[in-house]
């Protein structure tokens, strides 16, 4: 589990989050949802630790992440696992090096050892007769699985992910995000995926934050998110529908 306590943070005066306290559960898709600049962003990057919060904690499990220093954070994202939003493969590198690069960082296992556990990722994700491919050579799709794969490498307590399906067509969009939800149960992990993507909150989301101007608005389930009396989340909600509805009719 992961909790963060009242945390703030701003840029240059301008406050980006504010007070912002929620637990993330393990074994569960934890989303955070919001409109572009809503603030989504720099909570996650708060969390892993990529920006210093001004006020709060941030613990994983019963450790204070925001307290401890640079090596001592180091020890905690040994076991984070991130997939970023342009899925971030080293383009000089093949498939079965971008999987691999975890374990070169942060192992000293042999190098048969890393590529049994990169051949086991990368079958686990779907992706077969690919090693020696290079990004330019895989699909949209395909670059998303080999970033997961990569991102499981480690065997992570935590996976991070920002906006998974961004760039991808539907059909795509929901294969990634049912790999995503089912490696979540599959290695018990605490999973937080940043998204504006309703078709996403609607097919994975066990629990739901959204956030508005840096402000969290509301929390529950996808069962419950229809149902809210929170009028900013409906506003949010019905213009991700509309716009659905409009690009299918264009289409």
């Amino acid at each position: 589990m992961i909790r963060v306590n009242n945390i703030d943070k701003s840029f240059n005066g301008n406050k980006v989050l504010d007070d912002i306290s929620v637990s993330f559960e393990t074994g569960k898709t934890n989303l955070i949802i919001g409109r572009s600049g809503s603030g989504k962003t720099v909570l996650l990057k708060s969390i892993v630790g990529l920006h210093d919060i001004d006020n709060g904690e941030i613990w994983y499990e019963d450790v204070l992440f925001n307290k401890l220093d640079f090596n001592e954070k180091k020890e905690i994202r040994k076991q984070m696992g991130m997939l970023f939003q342009g899925s971030a493969l080293f383009d000089s590198m093949t498939t079965e090096q971008n999987v691999r690069f975890p374990l070169d960082m942060f192992t000293t296992k042999s190098l048969e050892e890393k590529t049994e556990l990169v051949n086991h990722c990368l079958k686990r994700v779907n992706i077969i007769n690919a090693n020696k491919l290079f990004p330019a050579e895989l699909s949209g799709g395909m670059k998303k699985r080999v970033a997961i794969a990569r991102a499981i490498a480690l065997n992570p307590k935590y996976l991070f992910c920002d906006e998974p399906n961004s760039g991808l067509d539907p059909i795509t969009a929901i294969l990634i995000d049912e790999l995503i939800k089912e490696i979540t149960e599959e290695y018990s992990m605490t999973t937080i995926v940043n998204t504006h993507d309703m078709n996403s909150v609607m097919e994975i989301g066990e629990k739901i934050i959204f956030i508005n101007e840096g402000v969290k608005c509301w929390e529950g389930s996808k069962d419950e998110i229809l149902k809210s009396d929170c009028e900013i989340l409906n506003d949010f909600v019905f213009a991700n529908s509309l716009a659905k509805q409009l690009r299918s009719s264009q289409k």
